[in-house]
């Protein structure tokens, strides 16, 4: 089992893994540039047999100890009263969404204005370019055209024999090779890493519980892995950190302070894999075509988002 974390460990990794000024000055995509057209299309042509798996959970409108601030769902006009009679008798219904989608009931992408270390986010930014109006440096619309390129689903409770991961364990990168050699599969740059850790299968089978109460996330020594693979983006099917934290003060979140402000990782939180992982385990094969597609929100700290599989 790897070390408990200290502040002095957790500020040299900061800085072991910072890629500010690695793509330039003004760069605001961060790991994004290691999906090169090159790669892009080595992954496309993954797709064999054309089946689309999704990554993403229902809209969140039920209230649970995992939702406490649900989602908005109405209908502004409903078939009982469906007839515009100023628009020439036309028959219709449509509805209306909100939500708030920063947390840990939405399936959603954090851009990297999202979270800063020492009021300065991804390549030095200040805290103070993310305004009232929202961001005006790192915002979501640097993924505007989208995010494709090679999807890895790490399986990790499946490769220790497992349904799921216990609340609050620290996945090492000791579990993350062991799941690579038992998978026939290895992280490689560009790649989006989706690391399942089981929360939806427990929550299935178990109930709902209150996030603040546990869940499985990676150590903060997987910081220099995740670097040093190159990972594009990291996604996961809770936070990606360990909940409650190592009580380490200033670094409740290591994995999102250090991979978001300092690699410049975009990550995909609160995902759902059961799908994904059936479709992996019958094919025998972890490594799929992803395409993930933000909304196109201006000066927006992220997005709600639906992840695609194929294969």
């Amino acid at each position: 089992m790897a070390d408990e974390p200290t502040v002095d460990y957790l500020e040299s990794v900061f800085e072991q893994v910072k890629n500010w000024g690695r793509w330039g000055d003004a760069d605001e995509a961060g790991a994004l540039n290691f999906i090169t057209p090159e790669i892009r299309a080595r992954a496309a042509a993954l797709i064999q047999d054309g089946e689309a798996v999704s990554c993403a959970l229902d809209f969140p409108v039920h209230p649970a100890p995992d939702n406490p601030h649900p989602a908005l769902h109405m209908m502004t006009m409903a078939g009982d009263a469906c007839t515009l009679d100023d628009f020439g008798g036309l028959q219709q219904t449509a509805d209306f969404i909100g939500v708030a989608f920063h947390g840990s009931a939405s399936s959603h992408i954090d851009a990297l204005c999202h979270v800063m270390v020492e009021d300065r986010m991804y390549n030095g930014y200040p805290a103070s370019d993310v305004k009232s109006t929202g961001a005006t440096r790192n915002s979501i619309m640097v993924a505007r055209d989208g995010i494709a390129s090679r999807g890895v689903l790490l399986d990790v409770p499946r490769s220790k024999g497992l349904d799921w991961l216990e609340l609050g364990y620290p996945i090492t990168i000791e579990d993350l090779e062991a799941t690579e050699r038992a998978q026939g599969v290895t992280v490689q740059e560009g790649d989006v890493l989706l690391v399942h850790k089981g929360r939806h299968t427990r929550r299935e089978r178990e109930g709902s519980w209150n996030l603040a109460n546990g869940m499985p996330g990676l150590h903060p020594e997987c910081l220099p892995w995740l670097h040093e693979r190159r990972v594009a983006v990291l996604g996961s099917d809770g936070i990606s950190d360990v909940i409650p934290g190592f009580g380490v003060p200033g670094w409740p979140v290591p994995i999102h302070q250090c991979g978001i402000a300092g690699i410049g990782l975009h990550l995909l939180d609160n995902l759902d894999f059961r799908a994904l992982a059936r479709a992996c385990a019958a094919r025998e094969r972890w490594a799929f075509f992803l395409v993930v597609s933000p909304l196109r929100v201006d000066k927006g700290t992220g997005s709600p988002v639906n992840p695609i599989a194929l294969f």
